[in-house]
């Protein structure tokens, strides 16, 4: 028997229109959205230079599960669905690292209108 699952956006509610991009985590699926605010936090954390240095660190692969972490946790908090860094660490992430690193990166196109 073949099971058939829907993209993790569309299991989460996500509205790309919005920004909103969705992934799930310990088997719940979760909305992420890079607010302003969610983004200075983030450009803050990471000490990235702007929100282009941030976005150039992200695509061009400088990153670390620990930044990747940030990324989703500020997304998270964004949405209003908080969840600190060290439980995104420690939960299961469907599809794995490869899933979280697309999404994180698709948050980030969507926050720049791509």
């Amino acid at each position: 028997m073949r099971v058939l699952r829907r993209d993790a956006s569309a299991r989460a509610g996500a509205n790309a229109a919005r920004g909103e991009v969705g992934l799930v985590l310990d088997g719940v699926p979760r909305r992420m959205r890079l607010t302003l605010g969610a983004l200075a936090a983030l450009e803050a954390r990471l000490g990235a230079e702007g929100l282009v240095g941030l976005a150039e660190r992200f695509e061009g692969g400088q990153v670390g599960a620990a930044d990747l972490a940030a990324l989703i946790a500020a997304g998270l908090d964004g949405a209003g669905d908080p969840m600190g860094e060290e439980a995104v660490l420690a939960a299961e992430i469907e599809g794995g690292a490869a899933a979280a690193m697309q999404a994180g990166l698709a948050l980030l196109a969507r926050s720049f209108g791509q």
